[in-house]
């Protein structure tokens, strides 16, 4: 029996608006019963039309009526039959709009300010309009070059924020569709819009080369449609003859300056009964075309934590979480009291850390009009900060009247992850935090300093945990369509950032590779096939770039590449200078993109397509393990990025060969003594590749690491989101010298869809979760782990936990999906869907020999009590001793710790033995053979 069915039409969940006339439809079913099927659906519409849907197919189903008029609206409902051949009780109704407006119908023209007296001034625009009688519907259709609040008679017309957002405006303007019947009833009202310039007027570009790249002012266009009750119609648009002015509260406003609001005692201006002056009209005039992806929204509130006082006496509140947004404020003083507020991630020897913000000055200032309690919030920026420095409160400050509003995309959460270990839980939360902050209308690098860009090599790396945090599938589709436009303009090379504001693109590796990247895990994960397909031709693009740059398919070295950029032992003024080669990187990603196309092509039915990209990717390896890879499994760069890259794209293919990768893998893993040694490139990959052969050990002793470089230390350091660098903050408190830090960066957080798929064990091996491979590795150093996923398939939830001598072992399978189960020491087998259970036995490990300071350093790292006390007693002697003696030592040798001591003096040296003895025997690392996991 069905006890739920959710049907939804193309991405969005939020609004009944859809972009396309003919949208497809998804459903989910959920049932108690164990191996349900679905057979068959039959759709239905309110005005009577219905149609039944052969087979299992419920992910965006091709819309089988006639395609929608504008603004059309019908009301959808799906049942389903079972393999026995029972129908469902049909499904919620399920409301879809037709969004779009046709490039014919758009009449609104872009209006800004006739007479501006300042760069990106913020303006509003209105026009009093008369509906003389009674309304069936009316549809406001907006749009900005910038970001606007449009308001009815002062009354915000929904909850949006930054609207309509950014996209390449160059090549596409994106207009929202709002339902204002309910504000419209018969009489006069006032139209109007607070303008910014957000995106549109900011300068791009570092130091002084920074410049503005779109325009100096913004603009709006509003088109409104009135349908009457008596069947007439309507259409009011914005023209020049709108009035226009200088917003008389929102005196300038900038996404890196911050905004500047000054309060007065005069009426709101939508009250207002003077004439304005008339709006100019635009010299840019696109016609935009309808969002199909989430907006921004305030999401949530945090209050103040504590009251800071700084050593220079300034006053700072600590929110407690690293956020992205705003403050609001809700305060009484005399008129003309003015409160600044500057943001910042993090504090400095107990000040306000404004240095990572180069020329973003994050500083927001509010000017009181002395009428009562006043509420503040700015429109048009956001800041990236926890602690907010507050000047000219007046009064005592009440922390109570002030609130940090959260803001981004309001993409639906869809994966959760639970453990009892709380460093790793705490770094699942900080990734989780730093996708919102950085998902806010497209994907960016960081939300804090003077750059806020959709890098393109980011978005690649972290697109898979995205997939796994949140339903991203429209957010991130909505991106690709400038990608690819973007794509276009430059010959077929994907610029580094997108939109491409620095108007050059060269071919760069694991950048421009977003391009098959993207396209291919939206299609694994939410089953987006259409998506890949409109894709094929841009990757096919790329591909053709990528091997014109290598000089044809074999070894791409010969063009300049950000490599495994940001690797732990770079310098810090020089992000790239990593221990793998470029050329390793790039001619990995060459095979890689080259057998994305080739699926995707074959997916698309472009067949001939598909065996050319195979045949290339084929010449390609070859090249690859020629240059790159001796018989003996050592790579020219022995460095656990290069073998993660040959391993898990699949380049060495033979069982042999990959098992000697994978051993000298988990070699150079124990020579850095567990210490992360992998950039952008390899950290996705390092933790796959590992428990790929077994090595679960390592891959436990990796992801569990506390000291510098490692996943854990910024957590250590108090860390809420991901950061940067490995480093970005030093052990002693202070910032990283160098000119590039943020504390709010995904890309290093990639490896938590690691912990869904390989720990919790979902992971999936058809598109859309049609069936995973429930497979958990119950990793040493954790009790436990549990995860929940919503998944096109329907809820998974999978669990494991040690306890009293065995693990238990759980799994829900949702009415859509299927398992591979394979658990150790139990028959492989396949669940349906409802709930299944299993205990297997949890052996006792064996005691293993006492340590000592002539145990080889080998064992010593092996036990990770025994490695944290001798690093502990070392920096208690010297802080930078630790990090010496665990640099210049290769933790896989033979050599006795002591001798690893040679420089260390005497006395230390008798305290690392005296803690040593004090342990007694370690428990043994676990078997490091490879297996099936």
């Amino acid at each position: 029996m069905i006890t739920a069915l959710r049907l939804r039409a193309e991405y969005r969940t939020d609004s009944p608006w859809v972009a396309v006339a003919r949208p497809r439809l998804s459903w989910i079913a959920e049932t108690d019963d164990p191996d349900w099927a679905q057979s068959a659906a039959e759709i239905t519409l309110d005005d009577g039309r219905s149609t039944v849907v052969e087979g299992a197919d419920h992910v965006f189903v091709a819309w089988p009526f006639a395609s929608l008029a504008p603004r059309e609206e019908v009301t959808a409902r799906v049942r389903l039959r079972d393999a026995l051949g029972a129908w469902s009780e049909p499904s919620d109704p399920c409301r879809i709009r037709l969004g779009s407006v046709p490039a014919e119908d758009w009449r609104a023209r872009l209006i800004g300010l006739a007479e501006p007296t300042d760069a990106a001034q913020p303006f509003i625009v209105r026009r009093t309009i008369t509906v003389d009688r009674p309304l069936a519907s009316a549809t406001l259709y907006w749009t900005a070059l910038g970001a606007a609040t449009v308001r009815i008679d002062g009354r915000p017309i929904d909850d949006t924020v930054l609207s309509p957002g950014w996209t390449s405006y160059a090549d596409r303007l994106v207009h929202e569709s709002v339902e204002v019947t309910s504000r419209l009833a018969p009489g006069d009202h006032v139209l109007g819009a607070e303008v910014t310039g957000a995106w549109y007027t900011e300068s791009y570009g570092f130091g002084e080369e920074a410049r503005r790249v779109y325009g100096d002012q913004p603009s709006v266009a509003l088109q409104l449609h009135l349908l009457y009750e008596d069947g007439t119609e309507e259409t009011i648009a914005s023209t020049p003859e709108w009035e226009a002015a200088a917003s008389p509260e929102v005196i300038a406003s900038g996404l890196y300056e911050g905004e500047t609001i000054v309060h007065s005692a005069a009426g709101p201006w939508w009250a207002d009964s003077s004439q304005w002056p008339s709006a100019r009209e635009a010299s840019e005039q696109p016609v935009p075309v309808a969002r199909f992806s989430e907006p921004v929204r305030r999401i949530e509130e945090l209050q103040v934590v504590e009251v800071l006082t700084t050593p220079s006496g300034r006053t700072v509140l600590d929110f407690g979480q690293n956020l992205v947004g705003r403050l609001r404020l809700d305060v009484e003083g005399p008129a003309g009291t003015t409160i600044i507020a500057r943001h910042a991630e993090v504090l400095e020897d107990g000040e306000l850390a404004v240095r990572p913000l180069r020329r973003a000055t994050s500083t927001d200032t509010f000017v009181l009009s002395g009428e009562g309690r006043e509420s503040f919030e700015p429109a048009g920026t956001f800041h990236g900060f926890r602690y907010a420095e507050i000047t000219g409160w007046p009064g005592a400050m009440d922390p109570d009247r002030i609130r940090a509003v959260v803001i981004h995309s309001d993409m639906r959460r869809t994966g959760s992850f639970r453990t009892s270990h709380p460093l790793l839980q705490r770094l699942h939360e900080n990734v989780v935090w730093s996708m919102r902050g950085n998902f806010l209308a497209l994907p960016t690098d960081c939300p804090q300093r003077d750059e806020r860009l959709g890098w393109t090599g980011d978005a690649q790396i972290f697109a898979p945990t995205a997939s796994t945090l949140y339903d991203c599938n429209g957010f991130l589709a909505h991106w690709l369509v400038d990608l690819r436009a973007c794509q276009a303009r430059s010959s077929g090379v994907v610029p580094t950032l997108v939109p491409n504001v620095f108007g050059f693109a060269w071919p760069a590796a694991g950048w421009g590779d977003a391009a098959t990247v993207v396209p291919s895990v939206l299609a694994d994960r939410f089953d987006d096939d259409q998506l890949l397909h409109d894709s094929v031709d841009s990757m096919t693009a790329w591909v053709q770039v990528e091997l014109e740059a290598a000089g044809g398919a074999g070894l791409w070295e010969s063009t300049l590449q950000f490599g495994d950029w940001l690797d732990p032992a770079a310098p810090a003024d020089m992000a790239g200078a990593a221990k793998t080669s470029p050329g390793i990187v790039a001619t990995a990603y060459l095979f890689r993109s080259l057998t994305l196309l080739a699926e995707a092509a074959a997916r698309a039915d472009r067949i001939e397509d598909a065996a050319w990209a195979w045949e290339r990717a084929a010449e390609v390896r070859e090249a690859f393990l020629e240059a790159y890879v001796a018989p003996s499994g050592r790579m020219v760069s022995d460095a656990p990025t290069a073998y993660a890259l040959a391993l898990r794209f699949g380049i060495a293919v033979d069982p042999g060969t990959r098992a000697a990768l994978a051993a000298r893998l988990a070699e150079v893993t124990r020579r850095d003594a567990f210490h992360i040694s992998t950039g952008f490139i390899g950290t996705p990959l390092v933790l796959d590749a590992l428990s790929d052969f077994g090595y679960d050990a390592e891959a436990s002793a990796l992801l569990l690491q506390t000291r510098v470089p490692s996943w854990l230390y910024p957590v250590t350091m108090g860390a809420t989101t991901v950061w940067e660098r490995w480093d970005s903050m030093l052990p002693d408190g202070t910032v990283n010298p160098g000119e590039m830090t943020s504390f709010n960066h995904y890309a290093l957080g990639a490896v938590v869809d690691w912990l869904y798929r390989r720990v919790a064990g979902l992971e999936p091996i058809e598109r859309g979760y049609a069936r995973v491979r429930f497979a958990p590795i119950a990793l040493p150093g954790l009790d436990d782990a549990a995860v929940e996923l919503d998944t096109p398939a329907g809820r998974y939830s999978a669990s494991w936990r040690r306890h009293d001598g065995r693990i238990d072992w759980t799994l829900t399978v949702p009415a859509h999906g299927r398992a591979d189960v394979v658990l150790p020491g139990l028959a492989s087998t396949e669940a349906g869907s409802g709930h299944h259970a299993w205990s297997t036995a949890n052996p006792a490990p064996n005691p293993g020999s006492a340590l000592s300071l002539w145990s080889p350093v080998a064992e010593i790292v092996l036990s990770p009590p025994a490695y944290r006390a001798v690093m502990e007693a070392l920096e208690s002697s010297d802080p930078g001793l630790a990090d010496l003696v665990r640099r210049r030592t290769d933790w896989t040798l033979r050599t006795p710790l002591a001798a690893a001591l040679f420089s260390v003096p005497a006395s230390v040296v008798d305290t690392v033995g005296a803690v040593l003895d004090a342990l007694g025997p370690p428990a043994p690392a676990a078997s490091v053979q490879e297996d099936d996991h």
